[in-house]
């Protein structure tokens, strides 16, 4: 029951990291106008994601606009864009490993060995998934913090970590830690039934009686 508790928990966090990868993408606080120093407005603050920005104004009225061009995109946008969607796209796969794989589920019931494999497999294609997520995130933060230091930025440009950015690194440390659960979980169960094949095969050899 402890091997089949972790499976569970492994494969609800990452799945609980699943959602937060398509929630963080989706989101348009990527990046929020800055008030540091003597960037002080207060009219409006700006927000700009992998989709879309908007600005929101002190009346409460927002407005946001579309990305009408993908190649006048920058290569930090269309490069972050590409790794979130990987991301989801190998974690909708690797649930899809995993379920069959896991102890709780009828799938493949007669061959206990494949099933462990193919939850492993599973829990790495999780691994795999959480790595991107958390490298699309941690370069576009990378990128809005060099334009923050850069001296040559103007103070009226320059932009903070939004809430979408939190949401991609607790996704992707989610994702992570779900994916390693499946695989300690896999990998301590295949080496402790192997350990139990040579005891068996030796038993029998003491017994035999030679005329």
């Amino acid at each position: 029951m402890a091997n089949v508790g972790i499976q569970l928990l492994g494969f609800t966090l990452a799945f609980l990291g699943f959602i937060g990868s398509i929630t963080s993408t989706i989101m348009v606080e990527w990046k929020a106008s800055s008030y540091a120093g003597d960037n002080i407005i207060t009219a409006q603050a700006l927000y700009e994601g992998l989709w879309k920005s908007c600005a929101s104004q002190s009346t409460g009225q927002v407005q946001c606009k579309v990305y009408d061009s993908l190649l006048q995109l920058p290569g930090i946008v269309q490069g972050t864009r590409g790794l979130m969607l990987c991301s989801i796209m190998l974690c909708f796969i690797a649930m899809l490993v995993a379920t069959v794989g896991m102890k709780c589920t009828t799938c493949m019931a007669e061959e206990p060995q494949q099933k462990g494999k193919v939850a492993l497999a599973g829990g790495v294609i999780f691994l795999i998934a959480g790595l991107l997520a958390l490298v699309g995130t941690s370069w576009y933060g990378h990128r809005i913090a060099q334009d923050f230091y850069n001296p040559f930025t103007p103070t009226n440009s320059r932009y903070e970590f939004g809430s979408a950015l939190y949401v991609g690194w607790g996704a992707a440390c989610l994702i992570l830690v779900g994916g390693g659960f499946l695989c300690s979980n896999c990998s301590s169960k295949s080496s402790g039934t192997s350990s139990h094949y040579p005891p068996s095969r030796s038993a029998g050899q003491p017994g035999k009686d030679y005329v």
